[in-house]
C-alpha cells in the first residue's frame, strides 16, 4: 500500500507537475529512505497517516548522524512535505505533521559563476577545439555559447527541439519549469556557433533511429543525456582550471554579468524564467560581494 502511494505521487509530479527527471529521482530516493526508516522503526506495520512529528524528527536526526548536508536534509523534508500535500489532496490523509517540523537552517551560499577573464579563456579554448570543424567540438561550442548567451537551464537546453530555434530572429523559445514558455534572445556569437553545428548535425541526424527533432544529439543521432552534457561541460571547465564550476554555473554567470553591466533586475528575472523576483535577487548579492572584494584589494584603506 505504502509503495503504491509513493509511485502514485512520483507519477503525479512527473506527468502533472512536470518536475524534471532529476527532481523525480531525488524525491524517489528521499521517500525510499523515509519508508525504509519507518519499516525499521515499526516492524509490526505502519501507515503514512499514523506517522507523527517525533518519527519525522527522528528520521531527520538519523540523516544528520549519517553526515547528510543540511541542504540535502532540507530537500528531503521538502520532498516529504510535497508527498503529504499530495496524500491530503488525493487520498484524504492528514498532512499537518510535516508542517509542524521546522526546516533545517541553511548556510548562505552564493551561486558560483565565472569571471570575465575565465569566460574569455573558456570560449577561446572551445573555439580552438572546434576550429577543424569536427562534429563534437562544434556541438560543445554551440552548447556553451547558448548557455552563456541565453541563460538556459541544463534541462531546457537538453530538451530543445529544432522548431524552438529561430536563427533568423535570433531567439529561442524555451519551455521552463511547469512548462512555462518564454522567448529568450540568442546572441550573435551563439547564433553563429549554432549554425556551424547544425550544418554538421545533418549526418548524425540521418542515422537510423536518430532523434531528428532534438537540437543537441550524439554521433549516433540520439538526444544527449544530462550526464553527457555535464561531462562535456566539465571537460571544458577543467581545461581552464575552473574545476569548481558546475554546468549550472553558466546560467549563474549569464545573470551575474548582465546585472554587472547594468541590466534591469526584472528583465533578468524574465530572461531566467524565475517566478519570483526574490529568486533573481540572489545575483545582486553576488555582484555586491564581488565589488566588496575589488574595494578591499584596491582601496588604500580597504
Amino acid at each position: 500500500m505504502s509503495q503504491r502511494l509513493v509511485e502514485d505521487f512520483l507519477r503525479h509530479i512527473e506527468t502533472e507537475r512536470d518536475h524534471s527527471p532529476h527532481t523525480v529521482s531525488a524525491y524517489r530516493r528521499d521517500l525510499a529512505a523515509f519508508t525504509e526508516f519507518l519499516d525499521r522503526r515499526n516492524p509490526d506495520g505502519w501507515q503514512f497517516g499514523g506517522v507523527d512529528r517525533l518519527a519525522v524528527r527522528a528520521f531527520l536526526g538519523e540523516l544528520d548522524r549519517r553526515g547528510l548536508a543540511r541542504r540535502s536534509a532540507a530537500r528531503t523534508l521538502s520532498a516529504l512535505r510535497s508527498f503529504y500535500r499530495f496524500l491530503h489532496l488525493h487520498h484524504d490523509i492528514e498532512s499537518s505533521v510535516m508542517r509542524a517540523v521546522r526546516m533545517p537552517r541553511l548556510e548562505k551560499r552564493l551561486p558560483t559563476h565565472l569571471l570575465t577573464d575565465q569566460v574569455q579563456r573558456l570560449f577561446a579554448h572551445a573555439e580552438s577545439l572546434a576550429a577543424d570543424g569536427s562534429f563534437e567540438p562544434l556541438r560543445d561550442l554551440a552548447m556553451i555559447e547558448l548557455f552563456y548567451s541565453s541563460g538556459l537551464r541544463l534541462s531546457e537546453l537538453r530538451m530543445l527541439d529544432l522548431p524552438q530555434l529561430d536563427l533568423v530572429g535570433d531567439t529561442v523559445r524555451v519551455l521552463g519549469k511547469g512548462r512555462k514558455e518564454r522567448i529568450v534572445p540568442v546572441g550573435a556569437r551563439a547564433s553563429s556557433a549554432l549554425r556551424r553545428y547544425l550544418g554538421e548535425r545533418v549526418a548524425a541526424a540521418a542515422r537510423d533511429g536518430a532523434d531528428r527533432q532534438a537540437v543537441f544529439i550524439g554521433g549516433s543521432g540520439k538526444r544527449l543525456s544530462a550526464v553527457t552534457i555535464q561531462r562535456r561541460m566539465h571537460r571544458l571547465y577543467d581545461a581552464i582550471g575552473a574545476d569548481d564550476m558546475r554546468t549550472h554555473s553558466m546560467r549563474h554567470t549569464f545573470a551575474t554579468h548582465l546585472l554587472d553591466a547594468g541590466a534591469d533586475l526584472r528583465a533578468v528575472q524574465e530572461l531566467l524564467g524565475h517566478a519570483s523576483l526574490s529568486t533573481t535577487q540572489i545575483y545582486t548579492h553576488t555582484s555586491v560581494e564581488r565589488l566588496k572584494q575589488v574595494h578591499h584589494k584596491a582601496h588604500p584603506r580597504g
